[in-house]
């Protein structure tokens, strides 16, 4: 056990975040839903009801399809555009999907390699493309289960001031969705932005996000 957390300590320290900001996120959310509840006459609402309401449902949405559109494009996007400088980027002269052999696929893989790594054909095409696949496919059904909730949400609030309800297609071109959407979108390619520039830069030494701390700025893919 002891082995096991300390080879998979990155992803153990996310994960108890994401799941520790999950629940703070129910709490907060649920205060306010309640502040509106009884502010307005209504009766406050229980943790249960309101976690697996439209309102909370559409909320971590909106977030989880952002977080992974800006992956889904780092990780394609890095494969035909770079940055000089920056340890987020391959070489300049280096775009592109890369050679058989510098990739280890087919006759040119090694001993632990995947087994469709070997693969021709479909098989090989889908894994050499699974990363980018299975973040799209995280996105898109994100971006649904947003629009969805979204939906709902905005309905009861709409028959709540006596006001017709909209289909999912109004919604989606609605101005509540894409405002909700794109303030998503801004601050995660902001960030992305932020990170491939101040990078060239800036260090933070032991961190393989960094290049080593005497790297001259100009050096590319080269990280600590």
């Amino acid at each position: 056990m002891k082995r096991f957390v300390r080879d998979n300590a990155l992803s153990l320290f996310f994960l108890v975040a994401f799941l520790l900001t999950l629940v703070g996120q129910s709490f907060a959310g649920l205060a306010d839903v309640n502040a509106d509840q009884l502010s307005s006459g209504g009766a406050a609402v229980s943790w249960w009801h309101y976690v697996t309401s439209s309102d909370f449902a559409v909320d971590v949405a909106e977030n989880w399809q952002s977080e992974y559109l800006q992956f889904l494009l780092f990780i394609v996007i890095t494969v035909w555009l770079v940055q000089r400088g920056s340890p987020e980027s391959k070489k300049p002269g280096e775009e592109g999907r890369g050679s058989a052999a510098e990739q280890k696929v087919g006759r040119h893989t090694v001993p632990g390699s995947p087994g469709w790594a070997g693969a021709t054909g479909l098989r090989q095409t889908l894994y050499g493309n699974s990363l980018g696949l299975l973040m799209g496919l995280i996105f898109v059904l994100s971006w649904l289960a947003q629009s969805v909730a979204g939906t709902a949400s905005y309905n009861r609030q709409q028959l709540s001031q006596l006001q017709d309800p909209v289909t999912w297609g109004g919604y989606v071109l609605s101005p509540d969705f894409w405002n909700r959407t794109l303030q998503n979108w801004q601050s995660e390619l902001l960030a992305v932005l932020s990170m491939v520039v101040l990078s060239i830069y800036l260090r933070q030494r032991g961190s393989p996000e960094s290049k080593p701390v005497g790297t001259p700025h100009e050096e590319t893919a080269v990280e600590g």
